[in-house]
């Protein structure tokens, strides 16, 4: 029997999946100044997001929760705009494979209806949200 995994649980390992991408994305950027300078933004943000939301998941009460859920957002709207950046500019060496900004994408709706919705911790396990791949 398949176990069923919690949904949050699902963000933060889609989360994680994001931040890894990020990083193998910026080993690929070139390596002069303006690589090496969005490199490292996009990481920084990207990374902190997976590592905010396992904060949030730990908020003591509803508006912590939704709190930290913004700031996830506003790491992941700063990851998106480092993305958009880097297509643009050319930055990126090879083949650059857009599946990373899909990825994306699904992530920042997924969490978006966390911020709008917080529950408190122990009704978050119960929250039903759509997981747009």
């Amino acid at each position: 029997m398949i176990d069923k995994i919690a949904l949050s649980d699902q963000l933060e390992e889609r989360l994680i999946q994001f931040a890894a991408r990020i990083i193998f994305l910026a080993g690929k950027l070139a390596k002069n100044f303006q690589g090496r300078h969005i490199a490292n933004q996009i990481v920084r943000c990207a990374t902190a997001a997976a590592a905010n939301y396992a904060e949030a998941r730990g908020a003591e009460s509803r508006a912590d929760f939704i709190h930290k859920m913004r700031i996830v957002q506003k790491e992941l709207n700063e990851s998106l705009v480092w993305l958009r950046i880097i297509v643009k500019s050319g930055l990126v060496r090879g083949d650059f494979d857009d599946r990373t900004c899909r990825g994306k994408q699904g992530t920042l709706s997924h969490s978006w209806r966390f911020c709008k919705h917080g529950k408190p911790k122990e009704e978050r396990r119960f929250l039903r949200i759509r997981i747009r791949n």
